[in-house]
């Protein structure tokens, strides 16, 4: 399945159009969790600078599968799985 990765703030929203082919909802949150390291890594304010953003995984209808916070810190980030099973099948 293609999902989709997009970074959004109450004030902004950069959309991802070429999204990513993945098996499953596992593979999307890795390859997020995978995004949000590499923000991390090229920048070491990247937290202060991702302060109220998230990083939506969506399908490609636009439905929410996973949500990110990219202010928290690494080992506390909440996350959200929805549970679109007749997607993920």
């Amino acid at each position: 399945m293609r999902c989709y990765f997009h970074l959004m703030s109450d004030d902004d929203t950069i959309l991802d159009e070429t999204g990513v082919e993945v098996t499953d909802i596992a593979a999307a949150e890795a390859e997020a969790l995978a995004a949000i390291r590499q923000l991390r890594d090229e920048d070491d304010e990247a937290e202060e600078e991702w302060q109220g953003w998230q990083l939506r995984v969506t399908d490609w209808s636009g439905h929410v599968l996973l949500s990110i916070r990219l202010d928290a810190p690494p080992d506390r980030r909440e996350h959200e799985v929805s549970r679109r099973v007749d997607l993920l099948s």
